[in-house]
């Protein structure tokens, strides 16, 4: 069987959080995330983005959480920016758009959103003639692995604070951005940034699941009459916050991440040392490594990745690593290629 490098997901739950289901056991909880783990989930949330202020929401996955926030916030002729290839224009089957608000785009080689950028579209969008742009949607890392550093998310802030624009943040892959070495934000800054985002748990860890946390009080009113209205609102809402409570305790959220990064860092250096180039920095878990054609070939008849961009005589691969990746699989990969290499 061939091992995968394809997500981040493929690994089904941590031990610690399958042992908080099973430490459960049979006992009786209230439904629809007013039970006691959800209680107390909510708390470790709010102290570990030192936000007392904030609601906790949790719902079961990424595609969900962005598309309840954003048609909650956008009236009718509202729309939303980001990058081109956001999650939300690529990779949700125009949910976003099916609740009837446009998403406008930014072409961007890396993922990442400019403040000038956000600018000169909310500017483009002079009057009643065109939508407008009353969001700025990012993730936290990109489609591409990178990191937001401070000052890049302080500008893009300023830009949607002085424009009357919220500013969204999709923290699927929140942990594996901010235990980054290119990245100096910490949780409490994303909170003291962003008027609403989402914590991941699918990507680290958790068998499903995603916190969103709403920082902004005008977002607040009625929000689990969205979550309801969406299918969202759970009546086994405990199997969600279960899982956080196990994830938060003793900082294992960030030691999940912590080996996710370390792999493909390893990884990343390792393919550098064999010669081969990066498309883009190797800044969180995942890498995109350009091979010759042939090469990529041979790598595929062991590993499952996805071929990210294909020219004539060359592949670019996504490769992620995951919280549960052996360092083993890693070395062995390292070594595949190698051969691979040698080999014509």
């Amino acid at each position: 069987m061939k091992y995968s490098f394809k997500s981040d997901y493929s690994e089904l739950v941590h031990p610690k959080v399958l042992e908080a289901f099973v430490a459960v056991g049979y006992k009786q909880f209230e439904g629809y995330g007013l039970d006691e783990f959800t209680l107390r989930a909510a708390q470790l949330v709010k102290e570990k983005i030192g936000g007392s202020h904030a609601d906790i929401h949790f719902i079961s996955g990424g595609t969900h959480a962005n598309l309840i926030v954003i048609s909650s916030i956008l009236r009718p002729h509202e729309a939303v920016i980001a990058a081109e290839s956001g999650h939300i224009c690529v990779h949700e089957a125009g949910a976003i758009e099916a609740t009837g608000h446009k998403i406008c785009t930014i072409a961007s080689e890396d993922g990442k959103l400019r403040a000038e950028e956000i600018e000169a579209v909310i500017y483009e969008h002079c009057d009643e003639h065109m939508v407008k742009p009353r969001m700025v949607y990012l993730s936290q890392s990109t489609e591409t692995g990178q990191a937001y550093n401070s000052q890049e998310l302080l500008d893009i802030s300023r830009v949607c604070e002085g424009s009357g624009v919220y500013l969204f943040i999709d923290g699927a892959r929140m942990s594996a951005a901010l235990n980054s070495p290119a990245c100096d934000l910490t949780y409490s800054d994303i909170t003291a940034l962003a008027d609403v985002f989402y914590l991941g748990g699918t990507k680290n860890g958790a068998l499903f699941g995603e916190a969103i946390v709403i920082c902004n009080p005008k977002l607040k009113e009625d929000f689990r009459y969205f979550l309801k209205q969406r299918g969202a609102l759970i009546s086994k809402g405990a199997a969600i916050s279960l899982q956080f409570e196990a994830l938060l305790k003793d900082g294992l959220i960030d030691e999940l991440a912590q080996h996710a990064n370390a792999m493909a860092s390893k990884m990343a250096k390792g393919i550098l040392e064999a010669g081969y180039s990066l498309m883009y920095p190797a800044q969180t878990n995942m890498i995109f490594p350009t091979f010759p054609s042939h090469v990529a070939d041979k790598l595929h008849q062991k590993y499952e990745f996805y071929d990210w961009k294909k020219t004539q005589d060359t592949t670019t691969a996504r490769i992620v690593t995951s919280w549960a990746t052996p360092e083993s699989k890693v070395d062995e990969f390292l070594s595949c290629l190698k051969l691979c290499s040698v080999r014509r």
